[in-house]
């Protein structure tokens, strides 16, 4: 029984790909940049977060030692 061989496909052909985006794909980046932008022009608005004592103490320290 004589085995089949494989044709190749012939040459794609360009342009004949349509790929879409979903909405968000392009959203949400666009939505991160106007955060960050508002952010860099009005930076009360950004508040740190207060870390325990114990963790600025402890870095304190590491920092300490190694300028030493």
């Amino acid at each position: 029984m004589p085995a089949r061989t494989h044709t190749r496909p012939g040459p794609a052909i360009p342009g004949g790909v349509d790929s879409r985006l979903p909405w968000w794909a392009l959203a949400l980046p666009a939505l991160a940049f106007v955060i960050l932008l508002a952010l860099i022009m009005n930076p009360s608005h950004a508040h740190a977060s207060t870390g325990d004592p114990a963790l600025t103490q402890l870095l304190q320290h590491a920092q300490d030692l190694l300028t030493r």
